[in-house]
């Protein structure tokens, strides 16, 4: 196997340590971390636990892969995201180069076209939810927001002047501007009144600090504790961060706002399989049905392609009552 000079670990920790001191040198989020060392895991048990990976070969890892879609019955982004832990492993790692190597069974990536709701069934979801999870979605649906670009939102990423939302870090790591529904201002500006009142409890109690990526940790060492980066979804207590120990209050959890989606779509009565991500799917399909360019649909969406956007245009609402099924231009009686 080749080698390529990359970071060195400390020799003196066990695997699965240099593969977290790896993994925070090259600032992976921590939802990755324990993504990619859950995959390392299963991959080192599959083999016995007790071999270690620099004594097995790109075969081995082709078959582990492959018995995660022939008995595991894993979908292609899941035998994906297992690759890719995998090959940071022996890349980054283990300093071995494979990704060249290994042609496993892949698992079949279908279309599949994305679940849109009504406007009717937006209001009917929307009026089934309460407090500050109604708040959330309806950013969901009236900014085209992921669920964690919601709950990751700060302060200052809110400019009621330009009436935009800065969306920060999204997917692919990449900044976008959002727009900033009118209606939700009024009451998106109470609610930031109240983290504010929050914020400075938490000041008086020695605390205030927030989470922050490092370089702007190490440029603005007093930032952490400016309102603008504060979580404009905070959490209801603090929490000991599990990297570094420091106790903060994070943003809220992603389940509880996916909980209240989904009690909100039972109440409704809807028998569609929708959630928060179906919330920002109507988002697009609703401004190309309202005639928005779909130029501007695909720079509000964070899509790199425009094909990515072009998908909500075969679940957009057409009228159909002109056309007459084939059915109907039979003679069965003849």
């Amino acid at each position: 196997m080749e080698k390529s000079p990359v970071f060195h670990p400390n020799p003196d920790y066990k695997l699965m340590d240099q593969v977290r001191e790896t993994l925070r040198y090259f600032h992976y989020a921590y939802r990755t971390e324990q993504s990619y060392c859950q995959w390392i895991v299963r991959y080192i048990r599959y083999h016995g636990g007790t071999t270690h990976p620099d004594q097995l070969s790109a075969s081995d890892i082709e078959r582990y892969l492959s018995y995660l879609v022939v008995e595991g019955k894993v979908s292609a982004s899941t035998q994906k995201q297992a690759l890719n832990a995998l090959i940071f492993l022996y890349h980054k790692v283990l300093d071995i180069q494979i990704e060249d190597k290994i042609a496993p069974i892949r698992s079949k990536k279908g279309r599949r076209l994305p679940t849109v709701l009504t406007k009717d069934e937006v209001i009917q979801v929307l009026q089934n939810v309460q407090g500050t999870h109604a708040l959330m979605a309806k950013l969901l649906y009236g900014a085209g927001l992921r669920l964690t670009e919601c709950i990751r939102l700060r302060v200052q990423d809110v400019d009621f002047g330009q009436n935009q939302l800065y969306v920060r870090a999204g997917k692919g790591d990449k900044d976008r501007i959002s727009m900033l529904p009118q209606g939700l201002m009024d009451e998106l500006a109470r609610h930031i009144e109240r983290v504010k009142v929050l914020h400075q409890h938490d000041l008086s109690d020695g605390f205030g600090a927030v989470y922050l990526p490092e370089s702007v940790a190490r440029k603005y060492p007093n930032a952490e504790k400016e309102l603008g980066w504060q979580y404009v979804f905070p959490s209801r207590g603090r929490s000991t961060d599990p990297r570094s120990g420091v106790i903060r209050r994070h943003h809220v959890s992603e389940s509880g706002l996916q909980k209240a989606v989904k009690t909100a779509v039972r109440k409704a009565g809807i028998t569609k399989r929708a959630s928060c991500h179906t919330l920002r799917h109507s988002f697009a399909t609703h401004l190309l049905e309202n005639g928005t360019n779909i130029r501007m649909v695909q720079d509000l969406m964070g899509h790199s392609d425009v094909k990515t956007t072009e998908i909500y245009t075969h679940v957009m609402q057409k009228d159909i009552r002109t056309t007459q099924s084939p059915l109907d231009s039979l003679d069965l009686k003849a």
